[in-house]
């Protein structure tokens, strides 16, 4: 691994069109989950100038019955959660209203061929539902354990949704992007060189004293994010760089779900197996393998095993058990890697990582995945506690079984 070296991340906001598909996906795979906990939803979004559309599969009592009609009501449930999340976000514009927009929905049941492979039946456990890789990372470069440019990107984005939503700056409108390029010494991040926010604003805001009080304002929230220090005078700054950004949203781009896995994951600092989470229920091992993964290699850096981690899962469609499991900790670990790769194995409580085992060890089958949506899915907290797949309360069991 390189010591000394650039290395750059991004993040987009809520408000950014491809997030504004994601949250909705998800606060459908949520309403649905709060009326069956095992039901099967792969939810796609397009959003565009005052349009939503909803398309995908879909399976569960007191939603959809096996004829393919909707149980009372929840079609209706299904368009005031999309207006719901809109509004929430905050777009109340004329190109993207949560009140005015067009809304279709296209969602019908799922496929009974998919339906048989993944089912348990007989003697057959529940099966994936895909085939595919999925990756989880962790590295000590910040109190989350994620990598540092990902983790800023992050933050700087959630505080300008926050100072906007609260009133302190009333003149950011929902759609941003932020980049940031750390420079590393001796394989840790020790200073900013650029940081690029592109941020949509009120009328005004692009010219003279407004213009100014923008870019004040958008330094402030990244010199309070970033560790003292990180900032300066060298550090080149790109704000606004293309001029006004007045219409942004989907009114400005269109947006899909699963546009943006790496703003998801990593920011590309570890390798990401190319599924995309939201939408899916958390029989989609797209979406559980990877919330495992993190969760496997976060607990081997919390126990003092390594202080960076990868760990590779992979899986048939159809079959519970995962055909392979990958542990590296890029030499960096104090243990060897093979034989944390046979801890995982001998754990009991992780269910031999099937995907019914891990939704049941993590508890994933609950409506909590809208407010995983933004802001990436690993390194963050939900209502206040953090995401089970965030949680370290296996770092112990590693420890003690590596003794």
């Amino acid at each position: 691994m390189r010591q000394s070296f650039l290395f750059t991340s991004e993040s987009v906001s809520e408000g950014h069109p491809d997030k504004v598909s994601d949250q909705i996906s998800d606060a459908i795979v949520d309403l649905f989950l709060s009326k069956d906990s095992e039901a099967r939803v792969a939810c796609e979004t397009l959003t565009t100038t005052q349009r939503v559309v909803l398309a995908g599969e879909i399976r569960g009592q007191g939603i959809m019955d096996t004829d393919g009609n909707w149980a009372e009501g929840v079609e209706q449930e299904i368009e005031d959660t999309v207006r719901g999340v809109v509004k929430d976000i905050g777009y109340a514009q004329d190109g993207f209203h949560w009140e005015s927009l067009t809304f279709e929905n296209h969602l019908h049941g799922q496929s009974a061929h998919i339906a048989q492979g993944v089912d348990a039946s007989g003697n057959k456990d529940e099966g994936a539902g895909d085939q595919g890789i999925m990756f989880g990372f962790a590295c000590d470069e910040t109190p989350d354990l994620m990598p540092a440019p990902i983790d800023y990107s992050h933050k700087i984005l959630e505080r300008l949704a926050a100072d906007r939503k609260s009133g302190h700056a009333a003149f950011l409108e929902p759609d941003s992007k932020s980049q940031v390029t750390l420079r590393y010494e001796n394989g840790k991040p020790v200073a900013c060189t650029a940081v690029v926010v592109s941020t949509q604003h009120a009328e005004g805001y692009d010219e003279g004293e407004k213009e100014e009080e923008l870019h004040a304002y958008v330094k402030a929230v990244v010199a309070d994010i970033l560790p003292d220090g990180f900032v300066t005078e060298d550090t080149v700054w790109h704000i606004n760089p293309t001029g006004s950004f007045v219409i942004g949203g989907p009114d400005g781009d269109a947006g899909l779900t699963g546009r943006k896995i790496i703003v998801d994951t990593y920011g590309g600092a570890a390798p990401h197996g190319g599924g995309a989470f939201s939408g899916k229920d958390p029989t989609k091992v797209d979406r559980s393998a990877a919330y495992i993964t993190r969760h496997l290699a976060k607990n081997v850096v919390a126990a003092g095993l390594a202080t960076r981690c990868t760990i590779q899962i992979a899986y048939a469609i159809g079959v519970s058990e995962p055909l392979s499991l990958y542990v590296d900790t890029h030499g960096t670990g104090t243990a060897d890697d093979a034989a944390i790769e046979d801890a995982i194995r001998g754990m009991d409580k992780l269910g031999g990582l099937t995907p019914r085992g891990i939704r049941t060890y993590l508890g994933l089958n609950k409506p909590i995945y809208r407010q995983s949506a933004a802001y990436g899915h690993f390194g963050r907290t939900a209502d206040g506690d953090l995401f089970p797949w965030e949680r370290t309360d296996l770092a112990s069991d590693l420890k003690a079984a590596l003794g």
